[in-house]
């Protein structure tokens, strides 16, 4: 039962894998015929058309974390943390999960090189100079948040405090799409290609965590059992 269990499992991840992999590159050839969508140019003006302050604010803090130097700083002092907490392969697979996603964004957006949104189409907050697909906010929220969120769920058992957590982490990743393109910096189709690919680094970082933790690091100091 238990191996039936651990192969239906692995056919679902190879599923949603392959289902990932097939949108992205839809995507992306749809993205080398057609410059702009109309859902992009749609979505940023029904987003942008709810102009008050404190949304204008939230939005920015949302994106805050996702520029440099912030973003490094916040990287290092997370890692830090689990290092200290005695969890040293999650320390060590949290920072190359931030390194990989960052340097795969690069990449991607060389490749692509599509132009950002500009200022006689929609309201641009703030003019940035790199490529726009994918999103490297959402890409990087989806791999390194999304794994924090993943650890938080396998180490803490069931309480307020692993929920406050899980809806903190989740909320991010999912905010943070929605502020790439209020603020003017992304289309949504980058958006939408960056939480793809952010999935698949994650699904990728996840499975090396586990071969990792099997191989290396099955007596780590701090178990979820034994909190």
């Amino acid at each position: 039962m238990k191996g039936k269990s651990i192969g239906n499992r692995t056919m679902l991840f190879q599923r949603v894998l392959l289902i990932l992999i097939v949108v992205f590159f839809m995507l992306i050839f749809l993205i080398s015929t057609t410059a702009i969508f109309s859902f992009d140019l749609q979505i940023t003006h029904a987003l942008q058309s709810l102009q008050y302050p404190l949304l204008v604010e939230f939005m920015s803090v949302v994106s805050w974390m996702g520029y440099a130097p912030q973003s490094y700083i916040l990287v290092g002092l997370i890692v830090l943390l689990f290092y200290g907490f005695g969890l040293h392969w999650e320390a060590f697979v949290l920072l190359l999960d931030a390194v990989a996603v960052q340097v795969l964004n690069m990449l991607v957006k060389i490749i692509i090189h599509r132009p950002r949104p500009t200022a006689d189409l929609v309201h641009v907050v703030k003019t940035l100079r790199d490529y726009s697909f994918p999103s490297g906010h959402v890409m990087f929220y989806t791999g390194f948040f999304g794994f924090i969120w993943f650890l938080t769920f396998m180490f803490l058992k069931p309480s307020w405090k692993r929920t406050f957590l899980l809806v903190i982490f989740g909320s991010l990743i999912l905010m943070v799409g929605v502020s790439r393109i209020y603020l003017g910096e992304h289309w949504a189709s980058d958006v939408i290609g960056a939480y793809l690919l952010g999935s698949l680094a994650l699904m990728g970082t996840i499975q090396y965590y586990h071969w990792g933790k099997t191989y290396f690091f099955n007596h780590q100091s701090i178990d979820k059992e034994d909190r």
